[in-house]
């Protein structure tokens, strides 16, 4: 954006913004708005911004249109060349307020209204060329000192009387976008927003299958947020993220009930068919990649599947220390005694209390603990026990 500041005589301040997103902010005191760096595009509520400017300007390979409006919560916008077709009432209503006031922001800077029509009735797109040609746009600029070369000395109408740009010793202020802003620049990506469910997800499973672990709880539970965050500006389908959650409960599921791969490749079927229907949105930048959730998903139920194979495993192999471990244990008599004694069992000397006399390196097996001390029974007095 070009804007300027003061009521007498040159411009005291000029103000530049690179559109180069989706949305912003018009107002009488925006003098002009400018499309760049190479490769950025307005369209949507860009397309609205930039007519509104006093002054537009494009950098090459740039462009500008496709300005129907779509709901957040997903919703087609025409291809482009393609005419919109309102289904409802509400749609009519929308398309027809859109129309109107881009025709009057058009009208209003001398540019052409036709065209902005067409920008929300087809979806029409031009690039920077093709804008300057059809008096959509004011200048082409390759960048920022070619730009303010172009304005110098201009004068322009605004709401507190005309104005005279003066660049020619303009001091150039960058404001950068704060930490917020970049940090949801960041996630606010489809991709990423899964992979940080995912991560949210399992940690947070983890978690509560081994309890003490810690790391994977707190690490899920900031994943999850920093998804949430994310999903405050990304347009989401309910619908694909039940089939999310669907698909990870039955890739969990096939770990604990083995159905020979049925409830393993239905969750990741569910899994996909959820993510694409979750982010299937027209809207310019919210789209995601089928290659890549596909690989997601299998490396991630992969994942799962051994992790949660694992921990089952350490379940059942039971006390690995304390009593619960000791107890049941086979250990060897270190001298020959006939009521108490020394006893070797998992690495340490233990005093030991028997019924019968035992003689060294005998095996023996521990029945109980009595404080410190264990009581213990011959190997082959037990075995003949268990054959009786």
């Amino acid at each position: 954006m070009v804007g300027t500041v003061g009521n007498h005589g040159a411009a005291d301040t000029v103000f530049l913004l690179d559109i180069s997103f989706d949305f912003g902010i018009v107002g009488d005191d925006d003098i002009g708005k400018n499309v760049s760096p190479g490769g950025a595009r307005a369209d949507s509520a860009g397309t609205y911004i930039l007519l509104a400017a006093h002054i537009a300007a494009m950098a090459p390979t740039t462009h500008i249109g496709a300005a129907t409006p779509v709901p957040l919560m997903g919703g087609g916008q025409p291809e482009d060349g393609q005419e919109s077709t309102p289904s409802t009432a509400t749609d009519r209503k929308v398309i027809n307020d859109a129309i109107s006031y881009i025709r009057g922001l058009a009208e209003r800077r001398g540019r052409n209204a036709d065209w902005a029509e067409l920008a929300v009735t087809e979806a029409a797109t031009l690039t920077a060329s093709e804008a300057l040609e059809q008096n959509v746009i004011d200048y082409v600029a390759a960048d920022r000192n070619e730009l303010l070369g172009l304005l110098d000395g201009l004068e322009v109408e605004t709401a507190s009387g005309e104005q005279v740009i003066s660049t020619s010793d303009a001091v150039v202020d960058e404001f950068e976008p704060n930490w917020r802003i970049r940090l949801l620049t960041v996630i606010a990506n489809p991709e990423i927003v899964l992979i940080l469910g995912l991560i949210g997800l399992y940690g947070l499973m983890y978690e509560g299958w081994n309890p003490g672990a810690i790391v994977p709880g707190v690490v899920g539970a900031i994943c999850l947020l920093l998804a949430a965050y994310a999903l405050q500006v990304i347009p989401v389908n309910y619908a694909g993220l039940a089939l999310i959650l669907i698909g990870v409960a039955l890739i969990v599921a096939e770990v604990f009930a083995p159905s020979f791969g049925a409830l393993g490749i239905g969750g990741i079927a569910a899994f996909v068919f959820g993510a694409i229907i979750m982010f299937d949105t027209d809207v310019p930048g919210f789209g995601i990649s089928i290659a890549f959730v596909t690989s997601i998903a299998i490396v991630f139920a992969a994942l799962v599947i051994w992790v949660l194979g694992y921990l089952l495993k350490l379940r059942r192999r039971g006390a690995v220390s304390g009593r619960g471990s000791i107890i049941g244990g086979v250990a060897t008599v270190l001298d020959d005694f006939a009521d108490s004694g020394k006893v070797w069992l998992e690495g340490e000397a233990w005093q030991a209390r028997s019924s019968v006399p035992l003689k060294q390196d005998q095996e023996v097996v521990v029945r109980a603990m009595d404080g410190l001390v264990l009581v213990v029974e011959p190997v082959a007095q037990t075995g003949d026990d268990a054959s009786q």
